[in-house]
């Protein structure tokens, strides 16, 4: 009897029948070990193995996935299949035949992962506040079949730019995260004076006759440029400010859509500026709308969207603060 490069043992034609036994039982028990063997569930494979061997593989047809043990416990193939957390789902739903569990976190915790895998994720930072142009909207990072390892994720939800208390420039967005996924904090709206707009996840609007800021390839878009009367409006993350016209304040750029949930919902909107004779629209997703005077316009919770800016004081509304929501196939 022999064996092949791998440890397979073969009969030979030399070999007696009396080998003949022997060496099928040994080629059945090497398929037990290297072979991927159908069980039911993970009762009967452990009734069926109760001493498994580094190595080892199997497959569960209740959940349609296989396993190798890895000395200590049965656990995925790298890359086989999602990841599976312990946190309470906020929700689940059926399309395309997939059954999706999630989880929104509209404030700091951990994503607790039991079982290593695959996940999809929407990660949006928080939003700047408003001066006189926009508030730029936080990033927006969307991935798909994002990895994560059994254990505890931190994650971090960004808060929103306070309102400014003086005629200065609009406070920047916090950066939101999960694990090592980073979405970074919208930027600081302009002003009168010095105040241009301020880089960021999308970028802020600028001041009058100054640029805005640029947004973030991939999860955000730049603000909008002031004109001689009006600022610039706060990019969002579906597209950039729009620029002062004269004396009308520029509208924040769109929001972007996403169906992580298993419904379209828009977000990460621009805060609209401030203008001398009219006010920019806040951008579509919660972003805060432009005033020429009067009570400011903050942009909406757990949006990533901006706060609007007030041309008579300069002072606009807060930013709205961010969310992390994780997507696993049930």
């Amino acid at each position: 009897m022999a064996v092949t490069p791998v440890g397979n043992p073969y009969v030979e034609s030399s070999d007696l029948v009396a080998n003949y036994p022997g060496a099928s039982e040994a080629l059945a028990e090497r398929i037990d070990i290297v072979g991927v063997n159908p069980f039911a569930n993970a009762a009967a494979r452990d009734a069926a193995i109760p001493s498994p061997v580094q190595g080892q593989m199997c497959s569960l047809n209740d959940d349609n996935k296989g396993y190798r043990y890895d000395g200590s416990a049965w656990v995925l193939f790298s890359g086989a299949g999602p990841a599976n957390f312990t946190n309470t789902a906020t929700g689940t739903y059926t399309t395309g035949g997939i059954q999706y569990k999630f989880l929104t976190f509209t404030g700091s915790g951990d994503l607790i992962v039991d079982q290593a895998g695959f996940a999809d994720i929407l990660v949006i930072a928080g939003a700047a506040a408003g001066a006189g142009a926009g508030g730029g909207g936080g990033g927006h990072l969307v991935a798909t079949s994002a990895y994560f390892a059994a254990a505890a994720h931190t994650v971090v939800v960004g808060a929103g730019g306070a309102a400014q208390t003086s005629n200065a420039y609009g406070f920047p967005g916090v950066g939101s995260r999960i694990g090592d996924y980073l979405s970074i904090g919208g930027g600081g709206s302009g002003n009168v004076g010095p105040y241009v707009g301020m880089s960021g996840g999308s970028g802020g609007g600028g001041g009058i006759s100054l640029a805005g800021g640029a947004g973030f390839s991939g999860i955000g878009n730049n603000g909008g440029t002031g004109a001689a009367n009006s600022n610039g409006g706060g990019g969002g993350a579906g597209a950039v400010g729009a620029n002062g016209v004269t004396t009308t304040g520029g509208a924040g750029g769109a929001g972007s859509s996403s169906s992580i949930t298993g419904s379209a919902v828009t977000r990460a909107g621009g805060g609209g500026a401030g203008g001398s004779g009219a006010a920019g629209a806040g951008g579509s997703g919660g972003g805060g709308a432009g005033v020429v005077s009067g009570a400011v316009n903050a942009g909406a919770v757990n949006t990533g969207s901006g706060g609007g800016g007030n041309w008579d004081t300069g002072v606009g509304g807060a930013g709205g603060s961010g969310l992390v929501i994780v997507r696993v196939v049930v």
